[in-house]
């Protein structure tokens, strides 16, 4: 009887395990379609640039949605949303080829992107942006044209997203 009872609890602990590493896989990122962005309320095709989605562990399903990737990083800083966060994409502007309405299919994980900040380019509600790329590259053509220059998601300053007065505020975001 110990032996059965010995397997059981073999199964019971792989299941468990199988359940906890299905509710903490990646979902993949979603198409735009007629999302909205959470700080606005305002359709995201309505806004030119790059564009952001963040999953969180309790509900991997349904992304929440960014009109600017600025407003997507800024997410992840503030102390009063959540930090159970899965993944966040950022449009891969390396991959689209229209500012104004970059392609489907073009996302990138921000933990592996290259952002531009402080170019002349004005993300969806004409403020500054953080424009991700996926291969450095694709970065340094667009700094030639645009100015700015790279940094990774931790080194972005927060105070570029946030706003408010340079060093007013620490990083804290969910990824290092």
């Amino acid at each position: 009887m110990s032996i059965r009872f010995a397997s059981l609890a073999v199964v019971a602990l792989l299941l468990a395990g199988c359940h906890e590493e299905a509710q903490t896989a990646m979902p993949p990122p979603r198409e735009i379609g007629d999302a909205a962005g959470h700080f606005c309320g305002m359709p995201l095709a309505e806004h030119p640039g790059p564009k952001g989605q963040v999953f969180l562990r309790g509900d991997p399903a349904h992304p929440v949605w960014f009109t600017s990737a600025r407003d997507a990083v800024a997410f992840t800083l503030l102390p009063e949303e959540p930090k159970d966060i899965l993944v966040l994409y950022v449009t891969d502007m390396g991959k689209t080829a229209d500012w104004d309405h970059p392609e489907a299919g073009a996302w990138v994980d921000a933990r592996q992107a290259w952002f531009v900040i402080d170019s002349r380019r004005a993300g969806g509600m004409g403020a500054a942006e953080a424009v991700p790329f996926s291969s450095l590259e694709a970065a340094r053509v667009f700094i030639a044209a645009n100015g700015g220059r790279t940094v990774r998601l931790a080194e972005i300053p927060p105070d570029y997203v946030l706003g408010g007065e340079p060093g007013s505020r620490s990083a804290g975001g969910f990824l290092p």
